[in-house]
């Protein structure tokens, strides 16, 4: 109890106390007094004297109850409300950004893919039930383990894997807990063929949407079977370790077993959540040659679901209702941001042959993206407005400069020369060369500055930690493959040095006929 509120109960009692003691010295005064004129008199005034403590008493005692049923109130409703509301709430306003960035998908299927998965989101959330899944290998018994938990047989028991073709989906009802479960069967993982991995996708999907994953394993941990379940509870995902088949296992093997897999998930997983049970024993042969099936031994796992969703239940909604919110913002930033990319480089492709053609019209002594600044600085403008910036002009010729600057002084228009000038000697003649390096070399500059550019943006206007020459240096490095160099010689051919040829043939001709 806070300090406060008990000194107050102190100070109240005390003086309850001396009120007790003041109205019974006063009304013992009183009544012998008036006892040995009216005994009946008497007798009232004692009986008012008693009801009066026993009210104050009454009262003290009701104050004091009502204080801690409050504050027990008080942190349940915490405990069970307040908490997942601010989650729930945060999943509505994640819910709503994602609506505002699907407006500005372009690709219709990928828009109302993710318009269709936010909808059963928000089902989710209106519904407020719990999802478990049970997740792991085909082998380990996970359709054995739902036929125990539900008390039915649903498929068929010592399936083969890949029996479960996809996820299915049955009812349960937990005592002492309001909301209904869902459990769900899922595909197993670590199957062979295209087939078995599609399944497994399936599977991991179901998994990351789930409340509560149950992983299904039948003896110690393989590194196929931890990986996916760390990544799991990397992502937040609460999981419950099932140990099946333990009837086919002498107890201390069992607890040997138990131990290893509590040793290797320490790090995320609670020795508690790790659990044994036998969702589906094998016969056993009686003396009298009958066989006898034994009923299945999962009450270790019923217990521990118990505990988990009736402590953690509401929390477990609300977490994975954010979880999924949060990946779906993810996947519509991940689209809008490879749609960007796409018109952007679009923008650099369309620019950097402006350019070529500006140098070969214009040739100069050397090769200067300054020359080509007013070029670059449109270009510079364009990117921004597809990542959401209004630049002026200005700004754009700023920008452009600067990275012009940074080209010259880590010697890549250098390099770009070279780099080219080996590349073009190899596929036309050698007298073109001299006219057309220029405006080639322009061309691959301007891309290289436009790419940087776009990923300056895709950053929020920001070089990152390296600064803008490492970004710089990145391209320079990402367009000096030799598959793309190959590539860009043939599209620079075709877009500026056949039309300089062109162009240059009928002045030859022109200059023969003057001379005969």
């Amino acid at each position: 109890m806070p300090l406060p509120r008990l000194v107050t109960l102190i100070v109240g009692l005390i003086f309850i106390l001396g009120l007790a003691l003041w109205l019974i010295e006063n009304l013992s005064r009183l009544y012998g007094a008036v006892s040995w004129t009216s005994p009946l008199l008497g007798n009232l005034l004692l009986l008012l004297l008693i009801v009066l403590i026993g009210a104050l008493i009454a009262a003290f005692v009701y104050y004091v109850l009502m204080v801690q049923g409050a504050e027990k109130r008080s942190r349940r409703q915490q405990r069970q409300i307040q908490i997942p509301e601010v989650k729930t709430e945060a999943a509505a306003e994640t819910l709503k950004a994602v609506r505002q960035q699907v407006d500005q998908i372009q690709d219709e299927v990928a828009r109302q893919a993710l318009l269709s998965r936010s909808r059963e989101i928000e089902t989710t959330l209106s519904r407020g039930e719990l999802q478990v899944v049970v997740f792991g290998t085909g082998s380990a018994g996970k359709t054995s383990l739902v036929n125990a938990v539900i008390g039915r047989m649903i498929g068929r028991v010592d399936a083969p894997m890949g029996t479960t073709e996809v996820g299915e989906t049955y009812t349960l009802k937990l005592k002492g807990l309001n909301r209904k479960i869902l459990i769900t069967d899922t595909p197993g993982i670590l199957e062979a063929g295209v087939a078995g991995t599609e399944r497994e996708q399936l599977a991991r999907q179901l998994a990351t949407q789930a409340d509560l994953l149950l992983f299904v394993v039948d003896n110690d941990l393989r590194r196929s079977e931890y990986e996916p379940l760390r990544a799991l509870a990397e992502i937040g995902k609460r999981s419950l370790i099932v140990l099946n088949k333990t009837d086919l296992y002498l107890e201390t093997d069992q607890e040997i077993i138990l131990a290893r897999l509590r040793s290797r998930v320490r790090e995320f997983i609670a020795p508690t959540d790790v659990v044994a049970i036998a969702a589906n024993p094998q016969p056993v042969v009686l003396e009298d040659g009958e066989t006898l099936q034994p009923e299945p031994d999962i009450l270790p796992l019923l217990r521990r679901m118990a505990a988990v969703l009736r402590a953690e239940g509401e929390d477990l909604v609300a977490d994975n209702i954010l979880l999924q919110s949060q990946q779906l913002g993810e996947e519509a930033r991940k689209l809008i941001d490879a749609q960007r990319r796409r018109q952007a480089n679009k923008v650099v492709e369309r620019y950097q042959w402006i350019g070529a053609g500006v140098v070969s019209v214009t040739p100069l002594p050397m090769v200067d993206l300054l020359a080509t600044a007013a070029v670059n600085a449109q270009m510079v403008v364009e990117i921004g407005r597809i990542y959401g910036s209004e630049l002026n002009l200005e700004r754009g010729r700023e920008l452009a400069l600067s990275l012009a600057k940074t080209l010259a002084s880590l010697g890549i228009v250098k390099g770009a020369i070279q780099l080219l000038s080996t590349a073009l000697q190899l596929n036309v003649a050698t007298f073109v060369i001299g006219r057309a390096i220029q405006g080639v070399t322009a061309a691959y500059l301007t891309r290289i500055a436009g790419k940087s550019f776009i990923e300056y943006f895709r950053h929020d206007q920001d070089w990152g930690d390296g600064g803008i020459t490492e970004v710089v240096q990145r391209q320079f490095q990402l367009n000096r493959r030799d598959e793309f160099v190959k590539a860009f010689v043939q599209q620079a051919i075709a877009r500026v040095i056949k039309p300089l040829t062109d162009n240059s043939e009928p002045e030859t001709e022109s200059k023969q006929h003057h001379k005969r």
